[in-house]
């Protein structure tokens, strides 16, 4: 019987597509992959680190796994093993920690483990020093046969001083753009419809190969059988005008960007270590809409970073009430150990911090239904989802709107023209036959 092997992914679209790439690499020597609600010989956590959060998350599914199966072998990879391989390895029943790099040589490392160790107490620690991690591992999520992940860049050089992920994940490197392009190619085979590309500071590609990131998506563009692209969250600065003209004109390039803004204060950005000021922010998203006016913009920002009083929370809620974008990611400031902003004077309180976020995320709430509410009555394309839930299906239009209709077995994991009627109780629209 074989073996079985349980993986949990959390954080970053990044981590969603290595987690896929170390699923095929225990499948390939033999395993039998289960959900991590099951019990399995072996389980794999792949964390993050980017919030106090996240390492919570982290923790609590190790537990998890130790009491699902006791006897079994636990491995935490990811950015929170490779920023507190020590701490994690204090934790009872773990028993390999890798880091980013070492991670994608998973199943060496637990023969290697077994061979050594037996199935004893002891955990084994391998991590990479962050300037030892110049490496790019390739991966692009499998098993949804609807959309794939494609990791086209890693690492970054911007060091922002609430950030660990430059410690976390080293340098700014890439592939050839030619290697991305056979990934997109293998999975267009699988049947895949739609590829999102992602990476850390995804628009600095190109520092490892001398291309560009739009040098890449033009190239992306040409593969036959993707009908769809969305790319991930992409710094302003890097958001080039001719990366917005182009995907204004591509048909496989969608109407959709994520860019993070962080603050509505210049004051705050300068102490973030931001490389754009507000009003820099506010030309780039009046670009976007000049040239694709029905674009949804997602953008992210932090609430209660130090300093942040209550004038420039405002000067930030007042920034974001008027500017044109279609929904914001809130994220509550978390404090972390080795950043610049760890040390920094003016501290917020975390109630202050839990009040402005909630501030901002009824804004957002009302900037996404403002959003959808405008597209009503249009028919636009969606690419559903192959699940059903109480008889109902779900997708997104190319404009990133989350319609339900009807399930439809003809439509599961194509693309249907869909009239867009209304909004229902959950936020979603919902849609009817567009012809």
């Amino acid at each position: 019987m074989a073996m079985k092997v349980a993986l949990h992914n959390l954080g970053c679209p990044v981590n969603f597509a290595e987690t896929s790439t170390l699923a095929e690499k225990f499948l390939e020597q033999g395993y039998e992959q289960v959900s991590f609600n099951e019990k399995a010989d072996v389980y794999v956590i792949n964390t993050c680190t980017v919030t106090h959060e996240a390492d919570r998350k982290g923790r609590r599914n190790i537990k998890k796994a130790r009491k699902l199966n006791p006897d079994a072998t636990i491995i935490v990879v990811g950015c929170y093993a490779q920023m507190q391989p020590g701490k994690i390895a204090s934790i009872q029943g773990v028993d390999l920690v890798l880091g980013n790099n070492e991670k994608f040589n998973i199943t060496g490392y637990l023969d290697h483990h077994k061979t050594n160790n037996g199935w004893d107490e002891r955990p084994e620690i391998h991590t990479s020093k962050v300037d030892e991690m110049v490496s790019f591992h390739p991966a692009f999520s499998r098993g949804d046969r609807t959309r794939s992940f494609l990791k086209v860049q890693n690492g970054c050089d911007y060091h922002c001083a609430y950030c660990t992920i430059s410690m976390a994940r080293g340098k700014s490197r890439n592939p050839r753009i030619d290697q991305l392009v056979g990934q997109a190619r293998t999975i267009a085979r699988a049947g895949i419809k739609e590829i999102i590309l992602t990476g850390i500071n995804i628009g600095d590609f190109g520092k490892s190969t001398g291309e560009t990131f739009r040098e890449l998506i033009g190239q992306l563009d040409q593969v036959a059988g993707i009908e769809r692209y969305r790319i991930a969250s992409i710094e302003p600065n890097l958001l080039y005008d001719e990366i917005i003209r182009f995907v204004a004109q591509s048909e496989k390039f969608l109407p959709h960007f994520h860019v993070p803004l962080q603050s509505g204060s210049n004051d705050i950005l300068k102490k973030m270590r931001r490389r754009y000021s507000r009003e820099f922010f506010h030309d780039k998203l009046r670009q976007i809409k000049s040239h694709i006016p029905d674009a949804f913009v997602g953008v992210d920002v932090i609430a209660g970073f130090p300093g942040e009083d209550d004038a420039r929370f405002r000067e930030t809620f007042d920034f974001l009430e008027k500017l044109d974008a279609s929904y914001y990611h809130v994220f509550p400031y978390s404090l972390r150990p080795h950043t610049p902003a760890a040390r920094m004077e003016g501290q917020v309180h975390g109630s202050i911090i839990k009040e402005r976020s909630e501030k901002l995320q009824s804004l957002a709430h009302s900037k996404i239904m403002s959003f959808y509410s405008r597209h009503l009555g249009e028919t636009r394309k969606v690419l559903f989802e192959k699940y059903r839930l109480n008889g109902k299906m779900f997708g997104y239009t190319d404009n990133y709107i989350k319609v339900e209709t009807a399930y439809d077995p003809a439509w599961a994991g194509k693309i249907a023209k869909i009239r867009l009627k209304s909004i229902n109780e959950q936020g979603n629209v919902e849609a009817e036959n567009g012809g």
